[in-house]
């Protein structure tokens, strides 16, 4: 993963047109095959098998942790045609180690990767602060806290009978600073918004996926996974968020009087629950 002005050039182009782009040459590629076996592994066992990590406690109460599907808030919601288990994986000691212990290379693999996409996302980080012109390569990776989390989303999608029916995960847009997401070979169905219009990502082993509280010169981009009728699609998303008790603001140095604050300071967590107040909203505007 070169880091020399004309990888910069390359990476800002991206940021600046789509808001993702794709990584090679990372360095973690046998952790990224062995935890893509042991999660397909873990989707193909036995539904009984799944459900000993159900994310519902005694049936019917909701939690972020464990296999199944996302919270269902009302009657009228549309699900998404596929299965997830969402796991923290920093900070460490919050780690909830009963979950999964099947197979058995899973947490190994997992633990794996998460330390090879560390160093994925601090290289990536630090690439962004210059080429925003910012004075400190660290100053993205500092805004973290001491008690930054990080979960793990592993993504099933079935395939599905009638795809023109069914959204494998609808529409939306990260919260965190920067996503990782790796997906099987072959495994299309990933799209993009871009000037109301929906563009098709080509698989690939990494793609990373942009949100950096910078005062509005790098989004991340609004996108979902569409179903197909002839293969199972697994995805697994690393999600790279803030201490929850953290103030955000825009970066000083990239304010001035030509381009003004465009937000005000915030807990990182507040900043959280306004998106998912506020994104559908917004999201009716964007695909009118």
């Amino acid at each position: 993963m070169p880091d020399g002005d004309g990888e910069a050039a390359k990476l800002r182009r991206a940021l600046d047109s789509w808001g993702l782009f794709q990584v090679t040459n990372h360095g973690i590629e046998d952790s990224l095959l062995e935890l893509m076996g042991a999660s397909k592994e873990f989707f193909r066992q036995p539904l009984q098998a799944k459900q000993e990590f159900s994310n519902l406690n005694d049936g019917n109460q909701f939690r972020a942790e464990g296999y199944g599907n996302d919270k269902v808030r009302s009657k009228e919601q549309i699900l998404d045609w596929s299965n997830r288990i969402y796991l923290k994986v920093e900070p460490e000691d919050e780690r909830n180690l009963a979950l999964p212990k099947h197979p058995n290379s899973f947490r190994d693999a997992l633990h794996e990767f998460t330390m090879g996409c560390r160093r994925v996302k601090s290289i990536v980080l630090r690439a962004m602060a210059r080429i925003s012109g910012l004075d400190d390569d660290e100053y993205f990776l500092k805004q973290f806290g001491d008690r930054a989390t990080v979960h793990a989303r592993f993504n099933c999608y079935p395939p599905c009978p009638r795809p023109d029916l069914a959204m494998g995960m609808k529409p939306h847009s990260d919260g965190t600073v920067i996503t990782v997401v790796l997906v099987g070979d072959g495994a299309d169905g990933l799209q993009v918004l871009r000037d109301g219009a929906w563009y098709s990502v080509p698989s690939s082993p990494h793609t990373l996926l942009i949100n950096v509280m910078s005062n509005g010169m790098f989004r991340s981009p609004v996108h979902r996974v569409v179903t197909g009728a002839e293969k199972e699609r697994i995805s697994l998303a690393m999600f790279y968020a803030l201490d929850p008790e953290r103030v955000i603001e825009p970066a000083a140095g990239l304010v001035d009087e030509k381009r003004p604050a465009l937000y005000k300071k915030m807990e990182a967590r507040d900043f959280l629950v306004g998106l998912s107040e506020h994104f559908l909203e917004a999201l009716d505007l964007l695909t009118r």
